[in-house]
């Protein structure tokens, strides 16, 4: 399967790149029997993802005010240039847990950096070493980034972490069942793995980028690269291309406001929102720098990543049954066109509506009215198309109802996926974000149980 831009969908997500290894283990992080999803049973739920040699590090980060111990420790070393260590665990987001809970990140840090530098000493020293392997350089504490996914409020099981760290190093492997595992390790309510690798050239060398993402609800994510802005949504990204720091962390920036930055399940920005990329150089392409050919043909494979991991989870999104690609034309500013999209598609009663497959034109224009975008009622026009396709059915036009049957917009409106249009005619500006529908189940996932405390609170 391949793009107009020529990009190869290959196996081994973050494991296809050269020079990455990674391994996941279950440490019982959540305690089984306790909350939600914890019917998965033993899932693994602490992962390591590891470069070979110092890699090229960006990071995105979540803006709400309260975010996660570990967005506080990992922010700073995203902004840094090189990292080589992704520490991740599920169960518990380290979220409102207090001082302790930034002595547990760092502990967790800690832990991860001795261990797997423990690995590549024995690994460098041995008959069988690889080339990369003896030129691997010291590990420290700074050259790793942690995350955290789960309940807010608990404090971490250290106990249990530190034995998860120390039996998951001495597995990391560049394998492909090694990345699923990794990629069922992050999950909470996600009901399915999200990851995608891709294979494309610069300069007639091969180079890869993986990835892997976790989310399903409190999804509506609004990253910036510094951190401290909406379960959890957490990817992370890796590379063997030869690129700047700087140029790296650019791309990332615009890949995520073209992605991730435009999804929305529930409208919930979490507290722990994080994507860390890493890009170790082992392709052997020229360094890509900011500013020339090479950076536009990774921007635009990196972006493909991104989107595909957006997608996914919003198509896993907590009891959705519907697909939505939201397409708002005609503002007046960016600003404005971002606004009108995202009051409809965070509006309790269009996405209730959606869920019933109800063409429900007066609801959106509600959602218009209130947001922020200029909106002028005479103008407005709202319609429906099949997903992807250009022929559009308008169910209001410029101040009136049309005379398409409502059959007609209900045959759109309840299919898996559909698009859904709407011009302000008010200027030139466009805006597209993907969302889901709101359903019953979404709302027996998240309810919570007197009659089961272990359902209550963070």
């Amino acid at each position: 399967m391949s793009d107009e831009n020529n990009f190869k969908t290959i196996s081994g997500s973050i494991c296809a790149p050269r020079g990455f290894k990674a391994a996941a283990v279950f440490c019982d992080i959540k305690k089984l029997g306790t909350g939600k999803g914890s019917e998965k049973g033993q899932k693994r739920d602490l992962a390591l993802i590891v470069s070979d040699v110092p890699a090229a590090v960006a990071g995105m980060f979540t803006t709400n005010q309260v975010c996660a111990a570990p967005v506080k420790i990992s922010a700073p070393r995203a902004a840094k240039d090189f990292a080589r260590i992704i520490v991740v665990n599920s169960g518990n987001a380290n979220t409102c847990t207090g001082r302790q809970g930034l002595r547990d990140a760092e502990m967790t840090v800690r832990k991860t950096a001795e261990a797997v530098a423990a690995l590549y000493e024995r690994r460098k020293n041995s008959n069988r070493a690889t080339v990369i392997e003896r030129r691997y350089g010291r590990i420290t504490d700074d050259d790793v980034l942690v995350c955290s996914t789960g309940r807010i409020g608990v404090p971490m099981p250290m106990k249990n972490i530190e034995r998860g760290i120390r039996e998951c190093a001495p597995l990391l492997a560049r394998s492909t069942t090694n990345a699923r595992q990794v990629a069922e390790a992050i999950m909470t309510t996600d009901t399915r793995r999200k990851e995608i690798a891709v294979e494309f050239k610069i300069d007639n060398r091969a180079v890869r980028i993986g990835g892997i993402c976790k989310g399903a609800g409190m999804i509506e994510p609004g990253m910036t690269r510094s951190g401290a802005r909406h379960a959890t949504m957490l990817a992370f990204i890796t590379s063997d291309a030869a690129i700047e720091s700087n140029a790296l962390k650019r791309a990332l920036e615009a890949a995520a406001a073209q992605s991730f930055n435009r999804i929305s399940v529930d409208g919930d920005m979490s507290t722990n929102d994080s994507v860390i990329m890493l890009a170790n150089g082992l392709a052997g392409n020229p360094r890509i720098k900011n500013r020339n050919s090479r950076l536009e043909i990774f921007r635009r494979a990196l972006a493909f990543v991104t989107l595909e991991l957006a997608k996914m989870i919003v198509r896993d999104a907590e009891g959705a049954t519907r697909f939505i690609t939201l397409h708002v034309h005609g503002a007046r500013s960016a600003r404005e066109a971002e606004a009108a999209a995202r009051a409809i598609a965070n509006s309790t009663l269009v996405k209730t509506s959606w869920c019933g497959g109800d063409p429900n034109w007066g609801r959106i224009l509600c959602a218009l009215g209130y947001s922020t975008a200029k909106v002028g009622e005479s103008i407005v026009d709202v319609g429906y198309s099949r997903a992807g396709e250009h022929e559009i059915a308008f169910a209001f036009q410029r101040g009136r109802p049309t005379n398409v049957a409502l059959n007609t917009l209900a045959k759109i409106t309840s299919a898996p996926q559909f698009d859904l249009h709407v011009d302000l005619h008010a200027g030139a500006q466009d805006f597209v974000m993907y969302a889901s529908d709101l359903t019953e189940d979404y709302v027996a996932l998240n309810k919570g149980d007197l009659s089961d405390p272990s359902t209550l609170g963070g």
